[in-house]
């Protein structure tokens, strides 16, 4: 019997990348891991405290910006498929929390004084006592 080629079983070899190429994939995944720690710093950022939010805020946009340079290089580039599904799932977080930056900016005053109740609170009805207080502090028409 004779072994079977390369080309029935379906593999293929690799040219190898040439010096341009090797440095455009190194490139795409630096900014795709600057962009996974900024997404990361955003949320976490936004998750300490109400008067970090200019910091988030800005975490956010920079993620943005990277979100969309990554997954621009990735398709205009071809390359591998996980960092542009990456992209794309990051992009989606980066918007979420753009939602929540702005959402928080603009009721600023009541989610910080629901921080500072929920902090005192030291019993399951101390807490629900806040949330009703921020509710109560929210105009009609969110409740």
């Amino acid at each position: 019997m004779n072994p079977p080629n390369d080309s029935d079983t379906g593999q293929r070899s690799q040219q190898p990348l040439s010096d341009a190429a090797k440095d455009s994939l190194v490139k795409t995944h630096n900014l795709f891991r600057t962009f996974i720690v900024v997404v990361l710093g955003s949320f976490f950022v936004y998750q300490l405290d109400i008067d970090y939010l200019w910091l988030s805020a800005i975490l956010t946009v920079a993620a943005v910006v990277l979100g969309i340079m990554v997954l621009v290089r990735a398709v205009k580039l071809k390359e591998s498929r996980l960092v542009m599904i990456g992209a794309i799932c990051g992009l989606v977080v980066a918007a979420v929390q753009v939602l929540l930056v702005v959402s928080s900016a603009l009721f600023f005053n009541q989610v910080r004084d629901y921080q500072q109740c929920a902090r005192q609170a030291l019993t399951q009805q101390a807490a629900s006592q806040c949330r009703t207080q921020l509710q109560n502090s929210m105009p009609v028409q969110l409740r």
